[in-house]
């Protein structure tokens, strides 16, 4: 009966500790990991950009290969700022 008893107890001890890691998975590593896998995310975002940014003002243009194509992002000049710049005299 004593056997038994130490037996019952134990898989009560094994259900408590696994049920409190799920617990403590569920409200403090996986929100902590999803932290900081958003803000990496967003370096990554921000570092591109700036890249892409970059690379427009020294070339003027910027190729992004997709696949088997490649995406070529230009400058916009709006309308009205040609104009302007046409009716500015060089010098």
């Amino acid at each position: 009966m004593a056997n038994r008893t130490n037996v019952l107890i134990a898989v009560l001890v094994l259900i408590i500790v696994v049920l409190a890691g799920i617990v403590v998975y569920s409200f403090v590593v996986k929100p902590a990991y999803s932290g900081y896998v958003a803000q990496k995310q967003l370096e990554g975002e921000q570092i591109t950009v700036v890249k892409i940014l970059s690379q427009l003002q020294e070339n003027g243009f910027v190729q992004i290969p997709i696949g088997n194509q490649t995406l070529i992002l230009v400058q916009y000049v709006p309308p009205e700022q040609q104009i302007q710049q046409a009716e500015t005299p060089s010098q």
